[in-house]
């Protein structure tokens, strides 16, 4: 049976990356696709791909930062699809920044659109799932959630910060009927990792990396790392006594 068909999915920060990819992917699967990014022009693009390929997606165009324009872009999906069963929340931004030049507005932002962003992508939807009994949550966090990274402070706790408010969402949202999934990538080919000079190890192709995300979220897993080489990485830096952590970290910066 298609997991898919039919079912109305949102996807945040849907006109590029990730979102683009999960956007172009769930269409042939026969989802039925409210696309929320601030670009609306991107959005009207991968409308009309969907179209072209008998698909149906609605876009609405909103900054996740701005709760009431959030809300609003979400009534006018409902009214155009019907109600929200799958968000997937993957607005988010990055900067790399030497502690020497931290711009407190600078973090500020990217912990305003990773975080508060999430929040009011999940607040304008959690009523009616709750009311249904039935609906998924899926945060696309990072492996940068599990332990701070060389020059990615307000990055590294942004998606630490995403991971744990869907975990507690997870805790209080199961008896009643919602699945949570959180995922963890590592480097994805996205314009969000163009440009790098910096080693990234395992970097996947964004195809590759969205069938993953996809699998999961069909799988309702309640969380997923990948790739597994570097989540392995990952996990093994969790337990490793801070000293020998730090000496590893700093000789492996991944930003320029």
């Amino acid at each position: 049976m298609n997991y898919w068909q039919d079912k109305v999915v949102v996807i945040t920060g849907a006109s590029s990356g990730i979102g683009r990819g999960l956007a172009q992917s769930l269409s042939r699967r026969g989802a039925r696709l409210g696309l929320m990014a601030r670009r609306e022009t991107l959005l009207t693009e991968i409308v009309a791909e969907v179209q072209a390929h008998g698909g149906k997606a609605f876009a609405a165009a909103a900054d996740v930062t701005d709760a009431a324009a959030v809300r609003d872009a979400m009534d006018r999906i409902i009214a155009a699809l019907g109600p929200v069963e799958i968000l997937v929340a993957n607005a988010g931004i990055g900067i790399s920044k030497d502690p020497a030049e931290l711009d407190a507005a600078q973090v500020a932002n990217v912990i305003n659109v990773n975080v508060t962003g999430v929040a009011n992508s999940v607040a304008a939807v959690v009523p009616g799932m709750v009311v249904r009994g039935h609906g998924q949550l899926v945060a696309i966090s990072s492996l940068a959630a599990y332990r701070g990274l060389p020059k990615s402070a307000a990055y590294c706790a942004s998606k630490a910060g995403i991971s744990a408010f869907f975990e507690s969402l997870r805790l209080d949202l199961a008896p009643r009927g919602i699945a949570v999934t959180i995922i963890h990538p590592g480097f994805i080919k996205t314009p969000l990792t163009e440009g790098r000079q910096a080693q990234m190890p395992y970097l996947m192709e964004l195809d590759d990396a969205v069938e993953k995300i996809v699998s999961a979220i069909e799988k309702q897993r309640k969380s997923y790392a990948f790739p597994w080489q570097l989540a392995a990485i990952v996990r093994a830096g969790m337990v490793m006594p801070t000293w020998m952590y730090d000496r590893i970290a700093r000789r492996n910066s991944f930003r320029e």
